[in-house]
């Protein structure tokens, strides 16, 4: 461990719930409310026709597979995910949406075995049982000792950051929610009312306020992490208000950008000697054996792993591990997967400069300027 540094994993869209929920020792009612598939089971078999036989129930680290043993070679200081699912028992589904995400909180092990230390919740799913699921969500996993960060019981705590102390620093993670990745302005949290951080637009104004709140709470040798749902499912372009606001925030202060809600990763830039990940991708999700989007090959995901300067806090050093999800387990990428993904983000990220370099072990690196 690097004494004058802060490591941070950083993971995309964990949604644990549906073929996730029903591989798990606890699972939920497997019953769907979807358009296709009204059985969660539905999704295991696809993923088997896929790939061949997945045993259940599994124990509750089997999904992360083969990541958990690079996370340990990594030993980052802080693992942080954004949950794409409530964790809850409630059978209320929230009306006027086409799917629904739940984990049953009798599965929470299958986030403490990776050792998470903080969940974003500001997403399009964590409200998919209402008002009566998140807090539910909220109570789980803050029993369980991981910090939230983008939703609570009123505004207040929705937008106040996870505060996460590390050897050499603390760490603000803040999070919000923007209507581009299908998030509803019904969901914001307003006064007392429960709901998520939500972004009404890009503009210059919703940066600054989000800003107002980083300088209130950072100290002066803090990291500030903001982790923004933002985006399209599919495709690497980045709007030009997307730029524009990370940069401002950045610009403002703020150390990382982390963009999630792109069931594959998208571009990456280095602004100002800070990462903007404009979407990490899907990690963990049961999309197995369905067909529509293979060529943007989302059974292959990403470990992001960022480390800062610890007080300044400037980029030192941005990792990234494929790793691919078959069975519905993650196993390290092969190297012609590896270098597939390498070349595809190579080519994403033209437009801002980002380089990457092999670094000889099964991952790559980004060039810093």
């Amino acid at each position: 461990m690097d004494s004058d540094a802060i490591s941070i994993f950083l993971a995309g869209d964990v949604m644990t719930g549906r073929g996730i929920d029903q591989l798990l020792p606890a699972p939920n009612p497997p019953g769907l409310r979807e358009s296709f598939i009204r059985d969660a089971r539905d999704y295991i078999a696809l993923a088997e026709a896929a790939n061949g036989p997945i045993p259940r129930p599994v124990a509750p680290e089997v999904p992360w597979g083969e990541a958990l043993a690079l996370l340990d070679e990594a030993a980052p200081d802080l693992r942080i995910i954004n949950l794409e699912t409530s964790v809850t028992t409630s059978g209320r589904f929230a009306p006027g949406k086409g799917i629904h995400y739940r984990m049953h909180p009798g599965n929470i092990g299958c986030l403490t075995a990776a050792g998470i230390d903080a969940c974003v919740l500001a997403n399009n799913h964590v409200l998919d049982f209402g008002v009566r699921g998140l807090e539910e969500t909220l109570d789980v996993l803050h029993t369980a000792g991981l910090r939230t960060a983008g939703a609570g019981r009123d505004a207040t705590e929705a937008w106040a950051p996870a505060e996460l102390r590390t050897p050499n620093g603390r760490v603000l993670l803040f999070a919000a929610a923007h209507s581009s990745s299908g998030v509803a302005r019904g969901n914001s949290a307003l006064g007392e009312r429960p709901g998520l951080a939500f972004l009404p637009d890009l503009s210059e104004a919703a940066a600054e306020s989000l800003l107002e709140r980083i300088r209130a709470e950072r100290r002066p040798d803090d990291a500030v992490i903001v982790s923004l749902h933002w985006g399209s499912n599919w495709g690497y372009g980045v709007p030009p208000a997307q730029t524009r606001f990370a940069h401002r925030l950045i610009d403002g202060g703020a150390d990382i950008i982390h963009g999630h809600s792109s069931h594959h990763p998208r571009p990456i830039e280095i602004y100002r000697g800070r990462p903007v990940l404009y979407g990490c991708g899907d990690l963990i999700n049961d999309y197995e054996g369905i067909r529509g989007y293979e060529e943007f090959r989302d059974d292959l995901r990403l470990l992001v792993l960022v480390t800062l300067e610890a007080g300044t806090p400037g980029l030192r050093g941005l990792r990234l591990v494929p790793v691919r999800s078959r069975r519905l387990r993650l196993e390290r990428a092969g190297r012609e997967d590896s270098e597939w993904l390498r070349r595809t983000l190579a080519r994403a990220c033209s437009p801002f400069g980002t380089r990457f370099e092999d670094d000889g072990d099964g991952g790559f690196r980004c060039g810093i300027p």
